[in-house]
Formats: C-alpha cells, sequence, structure tokens
C-alpha cells in the first residue's frame, strides 16, 4: 500500500487519550480498582478527551473493562470510555452488547468499545473452565465482530416479539443505544485494517505491528502501510477514525529518579524492537521517553503518527500510581499542546 499520503506534520492533534492496564495486588484488588478510576476522574480534570481500558484475564489487570467503564461513567461527566480491547473469544456477543448498550446509555453516549479475535491466550489451559461443552467447535473468527455490530445496530436477534403475561419481549437487544455501533473499534494488522475499512468500523493500532504482507521494514512504516489500507478501504475515508497508541513517557515534570527508571524500562524493552518476533512476525515500536519537546519533534516525524489525528499513549505496565500521574500530567499540559492539541 502506498505511504505518501499522511498529513502535513504540523497538523494539530485532534484527540488526546491514555491506555491503562489498571494494575492491582491480589491481596487487595478494590485498592488497584480505585486508583484506576481515580486517574480517569484526574483525565477528565486534565481535559483528556479518552481514556482506554486494557483488558487481562486470569492476570493482575482490569478483567471486567465493562464493569469499571459503569463505575467511571458515574464518576464522571464528559470523557470517552473505551476498552483496547475486549478479546471476543472470551465473550458471548450477544450478552457483551446488552453490557456495552446499558453502560452507554448510563454514561450518556461516551462508550467506544474496542474488540479483537482470535483463540483465547492460552486456551488449552482454560478451554474446558470457558466452554466446557463446546470448546471444540467455538468460532474465534471475524463473524464474532460481526454478531456484535448486528447487536448493537439493533438488528433482530430474536424471532419472538410481544406479552407473555406481564413481560413485554423486544426482537433486538435492549437497552438499545443509537450510535453506539459507529463508535465499535478494532485492532489487528493488514488484513484487519482492511476487513475493518469495508466494514466501516474504527480503527486501533498499538504499540505492536505484524510483518505480514509488509513492504516497510521499520515499525513506523508498517503501521503508516496498515492505516492507509484501512483508509484505502472504508466507505468514507474522511470519516475514518484511527487512533495510534504507542507507549509515550514525557519527563517534563519528573524526578530525576523518575526520569532514570522511565529510561531504563524503555531500555529493558528496547531488544523486541530490533527484529520481527514469533511465526506472524510481531515487531514492537520503541518506547519514547524525553521531554515534550523532544516528544513532539519524534511524533511529528513518525509515519503511523501523521496518520492519525486521535491517540491513545499506552502507560506502562509496572509504574507506581504517581508516577502514572505525573506522566499523565506532562501529557495533558505539556505534550498535548506541543503537538496542536487543546483540552476539552
Amino acid at each position: 500500500m502506498p505511504t505518501d499520503s499522511a498529513p502535513p506534520a504540523d497538523r494539530p492533534l485532534r484527540s488526546l487519550g491514555f491506555l491503562t492496564i489498571g494494575s492491582f495486588d491480589e491481596s487487595d484488588p478494590a485498592a488497584g480498582h480505585r486508583a484506576t478510576l481515580d486517574i480517569i476522574e484526574r483525565a477528565e480534570d486534565l481535559g483528556f478527551d479518552s481514556v482506554w481500558l486494557r483488558n487481562r484475564h486470569l492476570q493482575y489487570g482490569i478483567s471486567s473493562p465493562v464493569a469499571v467503564m459503569a463505575a467511571a461513567a458515574m464518576r464522571t461527566s464528559r470523557i470517552a470510555l473505551g476498552t483496547a480491547v475486549i478479546p471476543l473469544g472470551w465473550e458471548n456477543p450477544l450478552r457483551l452488547a446488552e453490557d456495552l448498550a446499558t453502560v452507554d446509555i448510563l454514561s450518556g453516549g461516551r462508550v467506544n468499545p474496542g474488540v479483537s479475535v482470535g483463540t483465547p491466550m492460552h486456551y488449552e489451559n482454560v478451554k474446558s473452565a470457558l466452554y466446557p461443552e463446546t470448546h471444540d467447535i467455538e468460532n474465534f473468527s471475524k463473524d464474532r465482530v460481526a454478531r456484535l455490530l448486528s447487536c448493537l445496530r439493533g438488528e433482530v436477534v430474536s424471532d419472538f416479539e410481544g406479552v407473555e403475561g406481564i413481560e413485554s419481549f423486544s426482537r433486538r437487544v435492549q437497552p438499545h443505544s443509537p450510535g453506539l455501533a459507529g463508535r465499535l473499534w478494532y485492532g489487528g494488522g493488514l488484513d484487519s485494517a482492511i476487513w475493518a475499512g469495508r466494514q466501516g468500523l474504527n480503527y486501533l493500532t498499538s504499540s505492536v505491528v505484524t510483518t505480514e504482507g509488509a513492504q516497510s521494514r521499520d515499525f513506523a512504516g508498517i503501521q503508516a502501510e496498515h492505516i492507509d489500507a484501512y483508509r484505502a478501504h472504508h466507505p468514507d475515508p474522511a470519516s475514518a477514525r484511527v487512533s495510534q497508541g504507542l507507549v509515550v513517557i514525557p519527563t517534563d515534570s519528573a524526578t530525576p529518579d523518575q526520569r532514570d527508571r522511565y529510561r531504563a524500562y524503555a531500555e529493558s524493552r528496547r531488544a523486541r524492537t530490533r527484529s520481527p518476533q514469533g511465526p506472524r512476525g510481531l515487531l514492537f515500536s520503541p518506547d519514547f521517553v524525553g521531554t515534550s519537546d523532544e516528544l513532539a519533534e519524534i511524533l511529528h516525524q513518525h509515519k503511523g503518527f501523521q496518520r492519525a489525528d486521535e491517540v491513545a499513549f499506552a502507560l506502562p505496565f509496572t509504574f507506581a500510581d504517581e508516577d502514572y500521574r505525573q506522566i499523565i500530567t506532562d501529557l495533558a499540559q505539556r505534550l498535548g499542546p506541543a503537538l496542536g492539541w487543546s483540552p476539552a
């Protein structure tokens, strides 16, 4: 795919967000979840446009992002609440549609569900608990996204409608939240980008790409190819939304100790960025650490960033709460403005 259609490097960033895993201590999970809600409240106060929740099963991070979004919706009034991403291999699309629509109604239309497909991680270890009777015949293809999208659009899911006794029944998922289907995001590599474009979905990119079918050899070039392919197959490229998610750590207000730890963290992960990993050729982006002026210069030269006017910068997994507060404060008050963004 051609990669010479990037917007001007000085185009202002339209939407600033960040992505968190919501880590917690197994012995006190409530404290970790409350800390996540606190950081979402802080983000709204700082003017962020969105906050995104990772989804981790059988780990010490957010396992139920829809429930956390519901709690966050009660603490906030404006900020968009997204997931990046819900792996649909763990979900029943109809039931998930009910939950998403409920939270969207309660939040006033702020939910942005991001999803992916594929066989669940460590499926051989968990399949008997997850799908006791059907684990050998479950369909983990993009059909699950299509089913979810159909439910969110309010299409018919039942051939019964009417009153039975004192109960009324609908043919479509209830509650129905108009507009929610248009806020569905999909993440993945080149084939997924093309498919998402054809479906008219929004497209999430992250700090990892697949090198399958790529002409470029570097991360930024491959990400640009994926975004170009997505827009080339979208029925309305001008309205197609793309969000970029890299690990970007500003150090403007960081203490010397924080700066040292941030740089050590990025360096400890650099080896995986040098060559593709595994059978699919996964290539990881470097983590970017520096002052906001330094980071803005790097991002303006990044071919992937040049093609996305929305970002959800990923917070590192293992930092302390005070680190996250410093990072998101600098993102909103220093880096965002350096990228032409204005707080909400």
